[in-house]
């Protein structure tokens, strides 16, 4: 006597199959990682590293600057506010005036600086510290193109009024040409060093993979304070010195 058996299958009979033979995957593949050969069945390709040099090269030019920057101003205290503007504004006026009288266009003469604060005197001992005035500062930065013009205006200006001369620098007005003479050499310079690099390591350059550059004229500064000028009559010695105009590259070379 046969008997037939009746298998019924459902969705959900398939999904539970499903579960059980990930599961018989993941076990077996957790006994290949601890006990005997695994096979690897993908791989990441291994990427050539890249090999290069990186050096920085400089290139500096020095020329005569052709303009000058001169901050100066006037700083005045009175017992008033009131006071206190007043007088620096009749000050500032006549220090504007010589400077026009110098040959300085309006152009090139510009306002950097003004404010009115009062004073207090914090060596009395009490709270709040009084008031003992009102100070108002005002700064001007001026462009002298003829630097031969520098001291005498300098000298001008403070006997005109002002009371402070914060400093003197000296720049090249057009650098362009300057600059493009330094980012030569500063690549030149680069590369000699690469060349010199890699002929130590006995290898050799061939190409570049990246260059940056850096840029800037590098000003001297001269300060002035108005007890440090003369007293004696004699003008106010200027010497503008050079400009330095530098350029740094970086340069990353191949090499193979």
């Amino acid at each position: 006597m046969s008997r037939s058996i009746t298998l019924s299958v459902t969705p959900m009979t398939i999904r539970w199959a499903a579960v059980a033979l990930g599961a018989t995957i993941v076990t077996l593949a957790l006994i290949g990682t601890t006990g005997g050969p695994r096979t690897v069945l993908a791989a990441e390709p291994n990427l050539p590293e890249e090999h290069a040099i990186s050096v920085t090269g400089i290139g500096r030019v020095l020329l005569a600057p052709d303009t000058a920057d001169v901050r100066l101003g006037v700083v005045i205290q009175r017992p008033t506010a009131t006071e206190a503007r007043a007088a620096a504004a009749t000050a500032m006026t006549g220090v504007i005036d010589v400077i026009r009288k110098a040959g300085i266009a309006d152009k090139d003469i510009q306002t950097s600086m003004l404010s009115l604060q009062p004073v207090y005197d914090y060596n009395k001992q009490s709270t709040p510290p009084p008031l003992v005035g009102f100070q108002v500062v005002n700064t001007l930065n001026i462009v002298v193109r003829d630097l031969g013009k520098v001291g005498d205006l300098i000298d001008d200006a403070i006997a005109a009024g002002a009371t402070s001369v914060d400093g003197v620098s000296f720049r090249v007005e057009n650098p362009a040409a300057a600059e493009a003479q330094a980012r030569k050499a500063a690549v030149e310079d680069a590369r000699a060093k690469a060349n010199a690099l890699a002929a130590a390591a006995g290898v050799s350059i061939v190409g570049v993979s990246a260059i940056s550059e850096q840029s800037g004229p590098t000003p001297y500064p001269v300060p002035y304070e108005r007890a440090a000028l003369a007293a004696d009559g004699a003008g106010t010695p200027v010497q503008p010195g050079q400009t330095e105009i530098s350029v740094s590259v970086s340069i990353v070379f191949r090499i193979g």
